[in-house]
């Protein structure tokens, strides 16, 4: 699996374009099989008589630990090693592990089929964020990593709608199998019809100590002072949004009355359409407003944060089902604009030969508090009002939970303060 990149000429548009491509279906997939979960999640707590607190464990938690845990040496061996390899290779066991899923006879046997899935696609994003950062140069990155964030509304989409139409007429059991195999079919088209682009940098051969670089990556992206406030602020507004998020399903189940298909195709359209072009739409106006002021990369999600959360505890509050749709739409479109921001500007701050660490770094913060404590708290929060709420108990745990975007808006102004200045040290040190 050694990385001969370095060597490899410069890739046309072609190879580079549908390297892309084939990095969107494979993110598409990843988000498909990790949050099909959630639109099951009603299906599974009534066979399994589950409580909320267990759901939100196997929601979040059970998949987090793991996929946040072992992403940070997959990404040491990602920044030496072949990233198309590390990528097929991992796609092949989630996607098996998924399928695997719908053989569960009990909670702790899903619960562990959801590990297998977290171990396997701890080996996607890290490598792929390295590598789109060979692919395109600094000022079309954000733009390149917004495509590449789509693939998150590309997955909401189809795991939403297969999997809210599945469960209603074949059952959720059935639905996992149906999302699983695909994904075994992406990765062996990885393997076979994709290059390994060359690097920016030669490669390092694998450290003595693990843990020192590890920690010597965490301390470069601390010592960036905007860099420290965008990786906190991330981590903040990544748990807020997955506490929505993978809580919405229920939501709308249990809070509004729809079906297990009507809330797939209403979920599917909301966050796999409306998302994914807001995704696209904060990249691509990040990038133009930052041609002025590189500051607006921070400052423009900021804002947006700021501006939805009113709208989002509204949606909590009403009662209308139209009502509701057209708030979780408004919600849905900015609520990806900092996806984009914020790994590009991690690429963009760290070293060249830090970068798939500092990706994986990133993911570890934002996985194991976003992924992992977002849904879980919601799931604890549920049961505690629901003692007093009963349903409606869902509504306050959530109404909780977005209100922390306040905290998240915060790091994002402050890391305005240092951003051009820093963006400035790092070209100078990638030169």
């Amino acid at each position: 699996m050694s990385d001969q990149a370095v060597s490899q000429p410069k890739l046309s548009n072609k190879t580079r374009n549908y390297t892309l491509a084939m990095l969107v279906a494979i993110y598409a997939s990843s988000h498909v099989d990790r949050q099909i979960v959630s639109i099951l999640a009603e299906s599974i707590k009534l066979e399994l008589m589950l409580s909320d607190t267990q759901l939100g464990f196997l929601i979040g938690l059970s998949f987090a630990i793991f996929y946040a845990t072992l992403g940070i040496p997959i990404a040491i061996l990602a920044d030496r090693y072949s990233r198309r390899n590390i990528i097929a290779i991992s796609v092949i066991v989630w996607s098996g592990m998924t399928a695997l899923c719908g053989l569960a006879g009990s909670y702790v046997q899903l619960a562990l089929a959801r590990i297998g899935v977290g171990i396997g696609e701890a080996g996607s994003s890290p490598p792929s964020h390295s590598m789109i950062s060979d692919l395109y140069p600094a000022e079309q990155r954000a733009t390149a990593m917004g495509i590449y964030a789509s693939g998150i509304n590309i997955g909401v989409l189809i795991g939403f709608l297969v999997g809210g139409w599945i469960d209603q007429f074949y059952g959720w059991r059935m639905a996992f199998f149906v999302v699983g195999i695909p994904g075994i079919i992406l990765g062996l088209l990885m393997f076979f019809t994709v290059k390994e682009p060359a690097r920016t940098q030669a490669t390092k051969p694998l450290p003595k100590n693990i843990f020192a670089e590890v920690w010597d990556t965490f301390k470069i992206m601390m010592s960036i002072p905007s860099l420290r406030h965008i990786v906190i602020g991330t981590t903040l507004v990544v748990f807020v949004g997955y506490g929505a998020l993978y809580w919405n399903g229920v939501y709308f189940r249990r809070i509004l009355g729809l079906t297990p298909a009507e809330t797939g195709t209403l979920l599917a359209l909301i966050g796999g359409v409306i998302g994914g072009i807001g995704t696209l739409s904060g990249g691509w106006l990040a990038d133009r407003l930052a041609q002025r002021d590189k500051r607006m990369y921070v400052w423009l999600t900021a804002g947006v944060k700021l501006g939805i959360l009113p709208i989002a505890i509204w949606y909590y509050l009403t009662t209308d089902l139209m009502t509701a749709i057209i708030l979780t739409t408004i919600t849905a479109f900015f609520g990806g604009f900092y996806l984009s921001v914020s790994f590009a500007l991690n690429q963009s701050l760290l070293p060249p030969a830090r970068r798939a660490l500092g990706s994986a770094l990133l993911l570890f913060c934002i996985n194991i508090v976003g992924l992992g404590f977002g849904p879980q708290l919601v799931g604890i929060l549920s049961d505690y009002f629901s003692v007093d709420y009963g349903v409606d108990g869902l509504r306050y745990a959530l109404i909780v939970v977005v209100s922390m975007n306040l905290w998240g808006c915060f790091h994002y102004f402050w890391a305005g303060r240092n951003l051009r200045e820093d963006l400035a040290i790092a070209e100078k040190r990638a030169a």
